[in-house]
């Protein structure tokens, strides 16, 4: 996985697959980072996710493709990976109750916070690609 070892990339194949939440971080028109929690989906070297049409990640990236991504550390601050990317808005990509592996990672959370899936892909309609460029993992 891009400039990793064998090992690391096996180790982080994994994570990708089973962690639930990851951080995207974006920027304002103004210059401000601004970080979200994000739901995601890790599909052939690339994320995919969903947010609200008209969120400020939504905006931001309209503005400024850049972002990084990030997943949780590990209870004693380890286990720390960063990505650095570009974003892109995919128009008219099925939402997010129509793609199999989404609905299937995260049916349990979209009861959780009292949607359908069909809700969920209603209210969280924009589908957005990230495309890591860099990885570091700590």
């Amino acid at each position: 996985m891009l400039n990793l070892s064998a090992e690391k990339s096996a180790a982080l194949s994994e994570r990708l697959r089973t962690e639930n939440v990851a951080w995207i971080t974006t920027v304002t028109p103004g210059g401000q980072p601004q970080s979200s929690p994000v739901w995601f989906l890790w599909d052939e070297n690339v994320f995919l996710m969903y947010a609200q049409p008209h969120s400020w990640k939504v905006r931001n990236i309209r503005t400024d493709p850049k972002v990084s991504l990030h997943l949780n550390s590990d209870a004693e601050g380890g286990g720390v990976v960063t990505f650095e990317g570009s974003a892109q808005i995919l128009e008219g990509h099925p939402q997010a109750h129509e793609v199999t592996a989404y609905l299937a990672k995260y049916r349990e959370g979209i009861a959780g916070i009292g949607m359908t899936p069909e809700q969920m892909g209603a209210e969280y309609a924009t589908a957005l690609r990230i495309t890591p460029t860099r990885v570091r993992v700590y």
